[in-house]
């Protein structure tokens, strides 16, 4: 046994962050179990760091521990504003200091290079885990386990029900990677020159995208010409048609990160060899996509690689089959519930639509879909939890993933504190501890 501890979360991404410490900020004894050296998950392994890109001036939002890393990231020079909406870029490497910093004043213990290998159970009560590192097996004794794995890993192997699914049916793998060596001048005059929009999403067999039609004529850091362009001119081959997507950030330093162009297809984020395949796959078209941003891009004449992200970036493999699972009425159609534990914004993104929240609506995340059935002491949090794929497309975002990470950390603390399992928790007691911590629910 290596610690026993009130609340363990097991993985550090947005939803499991904000569980570990949001569970912390509420009394628990909480350790948050991490895989790789850093903290952060999509934003700092993976390099996504548009955290809140949907953001524009109507959009109503949670707040809570989402607001506060991007405030937190500003505050430390480890952000820049976002071009295409009102939000802040967060700056992938920058981010893993916030994480540390934000760990270390919430007292979390951090036990960063730990693979989570299997749950330790207890009839159908989930009671710690077990994880794998350098130092070989350790067990982690816990009251409740929040699972913010992605991918319903700890509720999976707990024998919880999830729904996995079809390798052809999810949403394509990502290979992020940043540039330097570009004229940050030359570069944003081609952009005004020619500005993207996210009608220009669609087109070709590869890109088509429903909108409600608000968004077609609104700003998007969108590159696609220079691929058809290099599939024209045969540089690109001509079934290579995936490759299209937008930029981040370009600074006077040179650097252009966050270019989120690649999609693999076919890849499932459970299976290590289509892991493999998509990390060699993604780095051999990335090396492609560069030659031809330096050939038809303004100011990427002299472009390089700078870096790719630690691991690939996976939008959808499993969920947990919940108490609740939340609807496409529910996310399109501002859905309401008693046992909210925060909103998120009419905000779409996958499975072919794109619904930005311009307009003012939002629906309300209830508790019951961070609640696996068929098992005890277990939550679930991030892009894992109960709902159909159209909601997932809503969910899955990294500002949702805070708020039912958020949510999680709340009710285990609380749970814990009040001698019970996570499913019978005073759901008033929770709200108002979320409004303590500066989670807007209605």
């Amino acid at each position: 046994m290596v610690a026993e501890v009130d609340v363990v979360v097991v993985g550090s991404g947005p939803g499991g962050l904000s569980a570990a410490l949001a569970a912390a900020r509420a009394g628990a004894d909480v350790a948050l179990v991490e895989r790789f050296g850093c903290f952060g998950g999509n934003i700092t392994a993976v390099g996504v760091e548009g955290f809140a890109w949907y953001r524009h001036e109507r959009t109503v939002e949670a707040g809570g521990l989402a607001a506060e890393f991007e405030a937190r990231a500003a505050a430390m020079g480890a952000a820049v504003p976002e071009r295409q909406s009102q939000s802040y870029e967060l700056d992938s490497e920058g981010f893993k200091v916030v994480a540390d910093r934000l760990v270390e004043e919430a007292g979390v213990r951090p036990m960063l290079h730990r693979a989570f290998a299997a749950p330790v159970l207890e009839g159908d009560a989930v009671t710690g885990i077990v994880v794998e590192s350098k130092a070989g097996r350790e067990a982690i004794a816990a009251r409740v386990v929040i699972d913010a794995t992605g991918d319903a890993d700890v509720a999976h192997r707990a024998g919880a029900p999830t729904r996995h699914t079809p390798r052809e049916q999810m949403m394509g793998v990502s290979v992020m990677f940043h540039l330097a060596g570009v004229d940050k001048r030359r570069f944003l005059e081609g952009v005004a020159a020619d500005p993207q929009t996210y009608a220009d999403w669609s087109g070709g067999e590869a890109w088509s995208i429903e909108t409600t039609g608000k968004e077609d004529d609104l700003f998007s850091p969108f590159l696609k010409k220079p691929f058809e362009r290099a599939i024209a001119d045969g540089l690109l081959p001509a079934d290579l048609t995936t490759i299209a997507g937008t930029w981040g950030a370009v600074h006077d330093s040179g650097e252009l990160t966050y270019l989120n162009v690649l999609h693999l297809e076919g890849r499932d984020g459970t299976d290590p060899d289509d892991l493999t395949s998509a990390e060699m796959e993604g780095r051999r078209q990335a090396l492609l996509a560069i030659e031809a941003l330096r050939r038809y891009t303004p100011g990427c004449e002299d472009a390089r690689l700078r870096n790719f992200g630690m691991t690939v970036g996976i939008r959808d493999t499993r969920k947990i089959v919940a108490r609740y699972d939340l609807t496409e009425a529910d996310v399109r159609h501002q859905g309401r519930f008693d046992d909210s534990i925060g909103i998120f914004p009419e905000f779409i993104d996958g499975y072919g639509v794109l619904i930005l929240p311009t307009t003012g609506r939002y629906f309300q995340v209830p508790y019951r879909c961070l609640l696996p059935t068929g098992v005890r002491g277990l939550l679930v949090a991030g892009r894992a939890t109960g709902g159909d794929a159209l909601s997932h497309a809503a969910t899955r975002n990294m500002a949702c993933c805070s708020v039912t990470g958020q949510g999680a950390g709340v009710a285990a603390a609380l749970a814990v504190k009040a001698g019970v399992d996570v499913a019978d928790v005073d759901l008033a007691a929770v709200q108002a501890e979320l409004a303590r911590q500066g989670v807007r629910l209605t």
